[in-house]
């Protein structure tokens, strides 16, 4: 790196606004022309503002081809950390306004499936009875989506797990609680009142499976290949709990999920856990935050209610 690069990234404040909502144009857009337009302003200004920015960095952020632009490695960073930043800027909008109108504010919340059955809806609950006017938003998913959507700032609080090691240094994780995962089957399933059960009893089924690129997909299909048996051909695939018990329960299919995520239906015999040791092991799932970030008075809140309902429920707080 040159002299005159240094020179650049010492007034990164040089970057505007209007600088960043065009980043995001042109990489939503793919085109110049079309940037200009959503960001309504002419096409040579957009190619000013663009020429600005890489001059102010001193590298090329965009390639120009005969179908419009695309980011480089460099552009990325920036377009990854202007969206960051730009949705930072709305979040604070919002929280400002909140608290000229003597509410709290909000807090976004992202969970896997067993602590979203448990832990956060009595967290929520707890926060909602001591501040009924914070708003509260929570999204169930799978651990990798969610935690791309709390570095992107979409998030302020994800349970979950770090399966990326690269982002991992971005992050802070409270470990709270390991998930072991169980055969799940309607309360009648024919497999139900079999005593004993081996995996190759499992194959005649169908299954309902998570997407291919979730974790737990994975590790069944390296569970059936271990034993020698072959994967389910006869697959549902889903990430929602919902359609997974109602399809479970007017079905014959099978699925793998912690007992605790179905709990009720279990106790009320509608759903049953089978006798078998499935062998499918998650990493402990925790709270996870942004590094150094500092969380809304309304995200503080449900922080503090997620550590105090883990410890009644895990039996151990989170560290703080």
């Amino acid at each position: 790196m040159d002299r005159n690069t240094n020179a650049h990234w010492s007034n990164p404040a040089r970057l505007k606004t209007r600088h960043l909502m065009l980043l995001l144009h042109l990489d939503e857009q793919g085109s110049v022309l079309r940037a200009a337009e959503a960001a309504r302003m002419t096409q040579p200004a957009a190619s000013k503002l663009l020429a600005e920015m890489e001059a102010l960095l001193g590298v090329p952020l965009f390639e120009r081809h005969a179908r419009g632009v695309q980011p480089t490695w460099y552009g990325q960073v920036l377009i990854r950390r202007a969206r960051s930043a730009l949705l930072e800027i709305g979040r604070a909008q919002e929280e400002i306004a909140a608290l000229r109108d003597g509410r709290m504010g909000q807090a976004s919340i992202g969970t896997v499936v067993n602590p979203g059955t448990n832990l956060v809806p009595q967290a929520v609950a707890e926060v909602k009875r001591a501040h009924p006017d914070i708003l509260v938003r929570v999204e169930m998913d799978y651990s990798r989506p969610l935690v791309a959507r709390l570095l992107d700032g979409q998030l302020d609080l994800v349970i979950g797990r770090i399966m990326d090691p690269d982002g991992g240094i971005e992050l802070e994780f409270e470990p709270l609680a390991d998930e072991p995962h169980s055969v799940i089957v309607r309360g009648d399933h024919p497999l139900a009142g079999r005593g004993r059960l081996r995996h190759a009893d499992l194959a005649p089924y169908g299954w309902i499976l998570p997407p291919p690129d979730s974790v737990l997909r994975t590790r069944l299909e390296s569970m059936f290949l271990e034993r020698g048996l072959q994967g389910p051909r006869n697959v549902v695939e889903t990430s929602s709990l919902p359609v997974t018990i109602n399809l479970l329960r007017v079905s014959d299919l099978l699925t793998a999920l912690p007992v605790e995520a179905v709990a009720p239906y279990v106790q009320a015999r509608q759903l049953a856990v089978l006798p078998l040791e499935l062998g499918v092991g998650m990493e402990s799932f925790g709270i996870i935050r942004r590094r150094g970030h500092l969380l809304s008075p309304a995200a503080q809140r449900v922080l503090e209610a997620l550590r105090a309902v883990a410890g009644r429920i895990y039996g151990r707080a989170a560290r703080r």
